[in-house]
């Protein structure tokens, strides 16, 4: 007597579990080809899992940033401890603050690319249906700028936000208000800086997107007066 075993199939969407080879194009698309889609990379699918996680620190951290200048607003500077606290929160609330801008530029970028993920996958998937070869767009120069500036822009913007909370607790006298002072105004060059940078992610990502329409388009093309495959 004989028992069959159910054979257990998993759901492939790592880029390394799939056999794929460069392809030579004379268009200039840079592509793997492969006998099936090869799913999400590594920036993708940590775009799915992040983009919203980061989004909702964002609200969070504005939120909790808008808490803390009101109670700024509320601190009249009559006495030099008035001063002192009111330095303190302010940069404080700037720490915060930029945390939640860090976070939302950074969900951006991270939904930016659940989007090419998206892409990826259904390109795959629908030249695997109609023909049976997949031809993978490899990842462009910009995609690869785009990781590199966001994450650039968020240690430059989350260096300024330790800076400023190093600050805070360091002010402590009225002797030490100027020092904070001049402190706030070279830490605020790197926030932007960092911010700046952050936004050339997103641009570079956008980009993306129109390399990766542009090769779909033609791909599509190249569909239409491709044999169609048989799995008969």
């Amino acid at each position: 007597m004989s028992t069959n075993t159910p054979t257990r199939t998993t759901k492939t969407t790592r880029t390394d579990r799939v056999p794929r080879l460069p392809e030579p194009r004379r268009d200039g698309f840079a592509v793997d080809g492969s006998d099936r889609s090869l799913g999400t990379n590594l920036p993708q699918r940590m775009g799915e899992l992040l983009w919203a996680p980061m989004l909702a620190m964002a609200l969070m951290a504005f939120a909790a940033a808008m808490i803390l200048g009101v109670l700024r607003a509320d601190v009249v500077a009559t006495t030099p401890d008035d001063a002192v606290r009111l330095a303190q929160l302010q940069h404080v609330t700037a720490g915060v603050m930029f945390i939640g801008f860090t976070a939302v530029l950074s969900g951006i970028a991270l939904a930016i690319a659940r989007i090419l993920g998206a892409f990826r996958v259904g390109g795959g998937q629908l030249q695997h249906t109609t023909i049976g070869h997949v031809q993978t767009l490899r990842m462009p120069t910009s995609a690869k700028l785009m990781i590199a500036l966001m994450m650039m822009g968020m240690m430059a913007i989350i260096g300024g936000v330790i800076a400023h909370f190093v600050v805070a607790a360091q002010t402590t006298t009225a002797a030490d208000l100027v020092a904070a002072e001049q402190a706030f105004v070279i830490i605020e060059a790197v926030r932007r800086i960092g911010v700046s940078l952050h936004l050339a992610a997103i641009a570079f990502g956008l980009v993306t997107i129109i390399e990766v329409l542009r090769f779909q388009a033609v791909r599509i093309g190249e569909l239409a007066t491709t044999p169609r495959h048989s799995s008969n």
